[in-house]
């Protein structure tokens, strides 16, 4: 009897599902929009991004792009792509190394690359709070855009190629089940120029597998020529697929 019973027992075990979640998550966004009469614009900006997480080890990576056309020309274009790996230390704590790069063209830099590694700390990771906070050196390239923007405004011509330091700073809200709020916050400093990239988003579920997200993205540079901008930003409105 008792060999049956074990088999019997084996059997049930076999046929229970055991919901084991995936490594990977993996997101897509999409926007569009068109202005016209007294006015003359298309934009359009998308974005790809995936995580994996296996024991430890946390991966992730993103690209990001953005297209403008007005009065029937291109005004900005840019793509932006980042990657970065994470090792667990402790319960809070863990090691980074993470790469990004942005290629432009209408502003201060045609590209503008930066690596960086050091220690990460999660102030709070909760299912309705996740706070983390990186700090750490690194290096940093920048080709800079040699065309006239006016007639005697010209970028500086030097290309940066320097040791940084490197903060960064990201959050997520769960607000309610189909609403959360993320922000995210990194400096990079160095001799020649101070970077600050801001980004604010609020997500809304329509579906498990689809929301509408709204993006506030803003990039500042402490020294420019005269006459440019410091400031560039964008909002965006997105459709946003999980997977």
């Amino acid at each position: 009897m008792m060999p049956a019973l074990c088999m019997a027992a084996d059997q049930e075990q076999g046929d229970a599902e055991i919901d084991v979640p995936s490594p990977w998550d993996t997101e897509v966004e999409f926007g569009y929009q068109s202005h016209t009469g007294n006015s003359d614009t298309r934009s359009l900006n998308a974005r790809v991004a995936a995580d994996y997480t296996s024991g430890r080890y946390r991966s992730s990576g993103e690209w990001k792009y953005y297209l403008l056309y007005k009065d029937g020309e291109e005004d900005k274009r840019q793509s932006t792509y980042k990657a970065q790996s994470d090792y667990k230390l402790g319960p809070m704590t863990y090691l980074y190394g993470s790469f990004k790069g942005v290629d432009s063209l209408y502003s201060a830099y045609f590209k503008d690359y930066t690596l960086s590694g050091g220690l990460g700390y999660q102030v709070a990771n909760t299912e309705t709070l996740i706070l983390e906070v990186e700090l750490g050196p690194g290096y940093r390239y920048q080709e800079p855009n040699l065309d006239e923007i006016d007639d005697d405004d010209i970028v500086f011509p030097k290309t940066v190629q320097e040791a940084i330091f490197r903060g960064h700073i990201s959050s997520k809200w769960q607000v309610v089940d189909n609403l959360s709020l993320t922000a995210s916050t990194t400096v990079v400093s160095g001799h020649s120029n101070t970077r600050i990239d801001t980004d604010l988003s609020a997500i809304n579920n329509i579906t498990e597998d689809i929301a509408l997200k709204l993006t506030h993205s803003r990039q500042y540079h402490d020294k420019v020529p005269e006459g440019v901008e410091k400031t560039d930003s964008v909002f965006s409105v997105n459709l946003l697929f999980v997977f």
